[in-house]
């Protein structure tokens, strides 16, 4: 980071954090996307704000926190854009993304994994959100309200609601 900051040699290191950072950027934002070819979109959107935004990086807060934050406000957007733009009942569209989840080459899910995705489906964005960056990052509360600037009070109710929706779905379908 301080080879960026220098402005020596700022491409070279920019290419750096791409590759050390892009895998789990994609990982992020998939989850809560689904859509292989939108994601890489979301991906590319996100390095492209964090280098034109790097100058404003405030050096005490760790790197990987501050590309999540982008990486998650950039998925937030352009899932509340979606949103707007479809205007056909949230069921029909968790019912297309369960398809398109099923018959996505780039997922390899067993059954069980297949209705544990299709219930990630059906939570609300910010739940989803937080129960992916817990469940599947293990990350902790903590750096969970760093990165959401939401207290970890509201985020440990989040997940619980969101565990107990995908346990009711479960149980139900």
């Amino acid at each position: 980071m301080d080879l960026f900051l220098s402005g020596t040699h700022s491409e070279e290191a920019f290419n750096l954090i791409v590759k050390k950072y892009q895998k789990q950027v994609y990982a992020t934002i998939r989850k809560m996307v689904i859509d292989h070819d939108d994601t890489n979109d979301l991906v590319q959107n996100t390095f492209i704000k964090a280098w034109k935004n790097l100058s404003n990086f405030n050096k005490s807060s760790k790197l990987f926190t501050w590309l999540y934050r982008i990486a998650v406000n950039e998925t937030i957007t352009f899932l509340n854009t979606r949103k707007k733009r479809n205007l056909i009942p949230f069921s029909t569209k968790e019912y297309d993304l369960s398809e398109k989840l099923e018959s996505d080459p780039w997922f390899d899910g067993d059954e069980a994994q297949k209705k544990f995705q299709a219930a990630l489906l059906t939570l609300p964005h910010k739940q989803k959100l937080v129960f992916n960056m817990r469940y599947y990052d293990d990350m902790p509360y903590e750096q969970m309200s760093e990165i959401l600037d939401t207290s970890e009070g509201a985020l440990k109710a989040s997940y619980h609601h969101a565990a107990k929706k995908i346990h009711d779905y479960l149980m139900n379908h």
